[in-house]
């Protein structure tokens, strides 16, 4: 390697690293006008002094769903002053307290206190302020089955659906983005008259579609040159392999990184081999060192087992190993999922339908050796 190919200490690769992070909103968001017309039309009511319609949008990880819900909530703001477009990430925020807290935000430009404000004074002054000022309210509800395993879905969108009744001239709707296609709701009556959703689907992308956000992603975040239409033809195979968009912009920031530590100013081969290889071990020990105890031994106790877990038979081993609460077994557990460690699995058994399959994400082999 000659000296003009080493890098400087103040060189770099990448044009924008933060294209590669999972938050990122691409300036060129393609292959989904469709859906972001279907949600447009429910929305364009509340524009006309009239009611969003209800909708639920469907489709599996990574088909674009939150990024084109706030697309649309970005463009609706920009044009209208009709109506609040609130995103709720429900992964984050279950209760109702936590929910609200949120539309408060959104309203006001700062959450309520936290203490010594009931929660029927945060709701009133909300409903108040909607109704003052003659603006609709539309909530997109991101992963809304979390409420659901929380039993706190029914209350909210009571709250809602059905403030209209005790504020007269309130209009307000609901998005609840699901990605488990085998998730079916389980409304109380009293809701579910005033929720009749209209549904927008999200397929899968294709592997022409896949090859085109990538490229758009590698313009964004790399200069020019510095990866090869075969290498990202190479990291489309990988993302098509695992089904999940996300991978191959990981693979994408990886292979950068790699590069850069080997003083390169282009994304080789080599790079690229490094990069599959490592690109599962460095997220799962990424993820795990950001564990403290009591989660790692949640998480060992479930990589362990050689059967899958359902959540009634892991919380009572676990609850036998550590001296905890089940609120703290059942946070913990969320908190896995959220790391994208597990994933859970509504069966559609036990009370009330709502028996969990636990799924460990990755190898028990490689995940034991990252805990220890």
């Amino acid at each position: 390697m000659g000296i003009e190919d080493i890098l400087l200490h103040d060189e770099t690769i990448f044009r924008n690293i933060n294209a590669f992070n999972p938050d990122y909103m691409p300036e060129n968001y393609n292959f989904r006008d469709t859906q972001m017309e279907a949600m447009a039309i429910s929305i364009r009511p509340a524009l006309k002094e009239g009611r969003p319609v209800n909708s639920v949008i469907l489709g599996a990880c990574a088909t674009g769903k939150t990024t084109a819900i706030k697309k649309v909530f970005e463009m609706v703001e920009k044009t209208s002053d009709k109506i609040y477009c609130c995103y709720v990430n429900c992964q984050l925020h279950t209760t109702r307290f936590g929910i609200f807290s949120q539309i408060h935000k959104k309203i006001f430009g700062h959450q309520p206190p936290e203490t010594g404000v009931p929660f029927s004074r945060i709701y009133e002054k909300i409903m108040k302020k909607l109704s003052d000022d003659n603006k609709a309210l539309l909530v997109a509800f991101d992963d809304v089955d979390y409420l659901f395993q929380n039993q706190n879905a029914n209350k909210i969108f009571y709250d809602i659906l059905r403030a209209y009744e005790e504020f007269p001239g309130v209009r307000s709707g609901v998005f609840a983005i699901l990605s488990d296609f085998e998730f079916r709701f389980a409304l109380d009556k009293n809701v579910n008259t005033v929720f009749i959703p209209h549904e927008v689907v999200f397929q899968p992308y294709s592997r022409p579609e896949i090859l085109s956000i990538l490229t758009d992603r590698a313009k964004s975040g790399f200069y020019e040159g510095v990866i090869s239409d075969d290498i990202l033809e190479e990291i489309t195979d990988a993302t098509l392999d695992s089904g999940d968009l996300r991978v191959g912009i990981d693979l994408l920031r990886v292979c950068g990184n790699i590069a850069e530590a080997n003083a390169s100013r282009t994304i080789e081969q080599d790079h690229l081999d490094e990069a599959l290889a490592q690109n599962v071990s460095l997220n799962l020990a990424g993820a795990i060192d950001s564990l403290n105890d009591i989660e790692k031994s949640l998480l060992k106790l479930i990589a362990e087992k050689d059967d899958i877990y359902n959540a009634g038979d892991l919380s009572e081993a676990f609850l036998e190993k550590e001296d905890v609460s089940y609120a703290t077994f059942n946070r913990t557990l969320e908190k896995l999922e959220f790391l994208r460690l597990i994933d859970t699995k509504l069966t559609g058994k036990g009370v009330r339908g709502n028996s969990r399959q636990i799924i460990l994400r990755f190898d028990p082999e490689d995940v034991n050796k990252c805990i220890l």
